[in-house]
């Protein structure tokens, strides 16, 4: 019988120097560092973080480039639900929760798996939701010059949980439109009304 053998691929050197500022940081705090549950923790931190971070070394663009096909569709395309994981830039506490993105074809679709992929892209950064929701919206805008670009993002913040102001179940929401979704409020209420069914 074969054994498990997790293969992960990772910058060694920046993170063995993660782990050891980890490592200060957990003896800064009173912990005792050699302690057995927390021998490994600053390297796995260390890994946590950079892939969390891994969208910083993507090109979303690209991403969709990867897939556009020419197509006279002129109709709403969707994808809602889009799970986000992101960190506060702030505190670099985790925000979590839904991304909806639509566009309107202007003679080029894209793969509709890309724009989950650029939406994690986007995620895996430190972040502020609101620009967030812009780069989303813009990436997509630039790329395939479509009729409209409607993104709205539901989250909720860690940094207003577990500090702060402790506000259990508070959700952030954002926004942002171009064209067609700025421009005409029976598409646009057309796509609020498709997300509502969330």
């Amino acid at each position: 019988m074969a054994l498990y053998n997790r293969v992960e691929q990772y910058d060694e050197k920046a993170i063995s120097a993660i782990s050891d500022k980890y490592k200060s940081i957990l003896g800064d705090i009173g912990e005792d560092v050699d302690r057995e549950g927390l021998i490994k923790t600053p390297e796995r931190v260390a890994k946590a973080l950079a892939f969390m971070t891994s969208g910083m070394d993507s090109v979303p663009s690209d991403i969709l480039k990867s897939a556009i096909f020419t197509e006279e569709n002129d109709e709403m395309v969707l994808v809602r639900n889009i799970e986000i994981f992101s960190l506060c830039e702030h505190h670099m506490l985790p925000f979590f929760g839904k991304a909806h993105v639509a566009y309107i074809p202007n003679g080029k679709i894209v793969g509709l798996s890309k724009i989950p992929r650029i939406v994690d892209a986007f995620a895996r950064r430190l972040q502020v939701q609101e620009r967030l929701t812009e780069q989303i919206r813009d990436c997509i805008n630039e790329t395939l010059a479509p009729r409209g670009v409607a993104v709205v993002i539901e989250a909720q913040h860690l940094c207003m949980q577990m500090r702060g102001v402790e506000k259990q179940g508070c959700v952030t929401t954002t926004s942002a439109f171009t064209g067609a979704f700025l421009d005409d409020p029976k598409t646009r209420k057309e796509f609020i009304s498709l997300i509502d069914r969330s």
